[in-house]
């Protein structure tokens, strides 16, 4: 993993604040049902507006990784103490959880000023009849339909003409 993002890299919001701020977000712009989870390595925020289940997910940093557990000093690679290393990690976690209500909310706030709309700001994260997101369903053709070697559809779906 690379140097940490800037935006947030120093808040002292807590993670829970940070979700509670995602829901609160949502719900003022309408939906009907929030909910999220966390494991190890992600953290995932969902809802349902208009009838239409979103799902993100944030990758959560490597508690194991270097940035945390060493740092440098005189061309030398030392070990930081348990506790250093869990707070910057705690750090980078609180990070991304801004990063992610800042996201949410920019992307609602385009939404109503009629900058762009809820389809083309959730695409990616529309949850399909599967399970999956849209995302997730593409994304494995994406490379073949840019590089002209796969049919221009990605979904194998003809699109409707009037």
């Amino acid at each position: 993993m690379g140097a940490m993002p800037t935006y947030a890299s120093k808040t002292d919001v807590p993670v829970a604040a940070s979700v509670a701020e995602i829901q609160r977000t949502v719900e003022r712009f309408g939906a009907e049902e929030f909910g999220y989870a966390v494991r190890r390595d992600a953290g995932m925020v969902e809802f349902i507006s208009g009838g239409r289940r979103v799902r993100i997910v944030v990758p959560l940093p490597d508690r194991d990784a270097k940035e945390f557990t060493t740092y440098l000093r005189g061309g030398f690679r030392y070990e930081r103490a348990e506790g250093e290393a869990t707070k910057r990690w705690e750090q980078a976690s609180r990070q991304r959880w801004r990063a992610l209500a800042l996201v949410v909310k920019a992307k609602l706030e385009a939404v109503e000023a009629g900058i762009s709309t809820f389809e083309a700001e959730f695409l990616a994260q529309l949850v399909l009849p599967g399970g999956i997101t849209f995302g997730q369903a593409v994304a494995p053709r994406l490379e073949e339909v840019l590089a002209g070697s796969a049919p221009a559809s990605l979904l194998e779906l003809e699109p409707k003409r009037p």
